[in-house]
């Protein structure tokens, strides 16, 4: 196994959480292959630097609470890279639905807000495709414009 790697791998995941794809794409990059490349990749989540539903958890609640993501593009940016199902499932239970409807109404509020100047039913359209855009449901989305309005 090659420490000069396992100590950089250390530091790579000790600076920001890190799933198994970006782990083992580092160790690509730094020319380890095959058993070595699994090897540590083993001994970075025996050692607790690498855990993929950490990671999932923290980025879910990071994308929903910083970028104000929805559920949809969180899945399909964790599909992306490459975390399991069940991870998959664990970070979206990050979500709270009430600050999550609370989020979204908050979005569509301040879109049709921004287009005062149009006509309603556009600048209405224009918040629905824009919050369908960050990655809420459809039906959320319509069933809480309907309440703004």
């Amino acid at each position: 196994m090659d420490d000069i790697a396992l100590q950089k791998l250390r530091k790579y995941c000790a600076y920001q959480e890190r799933c198994h794809q970006e782990v083992r794409s580092k160790l690509i990059a730094l020319k380890v292959y095959g058993d070595d490349l699994e090897e540590i990749i083993a001994e970075l989540i025996s050692e607790n630097f690498l855990n993929e539903e950490r990671f999932a958890r923290t980025f879910a609640r990071g994308k929903f609470r910083m970028k104000m993501w929805g559920r949809n593009k969180i899945k399909q940016h964790l599909k992306i890279k490459r975390v399991s199902a069940y991870c998959l499932k664990k970070a979206m239970e990050e979500i709270e639905e009430e600050e999550y409807i609370e989020t979204l109404q908050s979005i569509l509020r301040k879109k049709i807000d921004r287009h005062d100047n149009l006509k309603p039913i556009i600048a209405r359209d224009k918040a629905i495709q824009y919050a369908i855009s960050r990655g809420f449901e459809t039906s959320i989305v319509y069933d809480q414009i309907r309440l703004i309005e």
